[in-house]
């Protein structure tokens, strides 16, 4: 096949381009700048210039395609309404030059706000207090002709050259001389390594059926405090617990989303789509060190 990657240049997109190259099939990867182009050349991708509020760029990546991985999010937290609707236009564009056509069109969600007090499943809803909104317009597009899914990745997708949550709690606790958690740090995180990551895209755009939801979880539930502790050793600092609002104060959205009890299952997206985690978990890679190199 070939597919169409935004977030091509990306933490997780990146390892996608590298999993379907792998696999026999064509990527035509966006680019915003001339070293991500670069990057896609290297991989082997044909490289697609253009951006996330390009929705024409966008168009012209989805046509002519056999099918979209859309992993493109601005991480910017500042201002995160306008980049929720920024990612709801990309994916209501795409959507629009896919219609009628049965392609596979698989979005980026998250686990996050699934039901808590048991691990939330994949036939599950999120809450709608979650601001995030592309798993509902993805879906919307199944009823215009596309076989559009949905993978709701962990808070924690970790692996080399990770930039996101854990290396922030590792930078905070190195500055603050402290690690730490919520409460008694019984609150439950669910983690994935990026290149398990990328071969569930993989298979879910190979065999995934349309209004699917998968998990990119393997990790179900890790006690925030056993990942303060590891982090604490590693620093030779203090894991130290904190209410909600203090470690807000330190960590910002980050620190909102610690406070959540957000175990997850992976069992319906490894009956579905036969897909098996077998690289190491995430306190397993925070031990081998890597994480802790300056």
């Amino acid at each position: 096949m070939r597919v169409f990657v935004t977030g091509a240049t990306g933490f997780v997109g990146s390892a996608i381009v590298q999993e379907l190259i792998g696999a026999g099939h064509q990527v035509l990867g966006l680019a915003r700048s001339d070293a991500g182009a670069k990057s896609l050349a290297a991989a082997g991708a044909e490289v697609h210039r253009g951006s996330l509020q390009d929705l024409d760029s966008l168009k012209r990546g989805a046509a002519g395609v056999d099918g979209v991985i859309h992993t493109a999010f601005i991480h910017d937290f500042s201002d995160f309404a306008a980049n929720v609707n920024t990612d709801k236009l990309a994916i209501e564009a795409m959507a629009a030059t896919l219609a009628g056509s049965d392609k596979p069109f698989i979005v980026t969600s998250g686990t996050l706000g699934l039901p808590g007090g048991r691990p939330g499943t994949e036939d599950d809803s999120p809450s709608d207090a979650i601001p995030r909104k592309s798993e509902a317009t993805g879906l919307a597009a199944v009823a215009q002709g596309v076989r559009a899914m949905v993978v709701r990745l962990s808070p924690s997708v970790h692996g080399d050259g990770d930039h996101g949550f854990v290396p922030i709690l590792i930078k905070v606790a190195r500055e603050k001389g402290f690690a730490s958690y919520v409460g008694e740090g019984k609150n439950r995180w669910p983690a994935v390594h990026r290149l398990d990551a990328a071969r569930l895209y993989r298979l879910a755009l190979e065999k995934g059926t349309a209004g699917a939801k998968f998990h990119g979880v393997a990790d179900e539930g890790i006690p925030t405090r056993q990942i303060a502790e590891v982090i604490g050793r590693r620093l030779n600092v203090p894991a130290v617990s904190k209410t909600p609002q203090d470690v807000a104060g330190l960590l910002g959205f980050v620190g909102h989303a610690l406070a959540i009890d957000g175990s997850a299952s992976n069992a319906l997206t490894r009956e579905r789509l036969g897909w098996h985690p077998t690289h190491p978990g995430l306190i397993q890679d925070l031990e081998q060190g890597r994480y802790f190199d300056t």
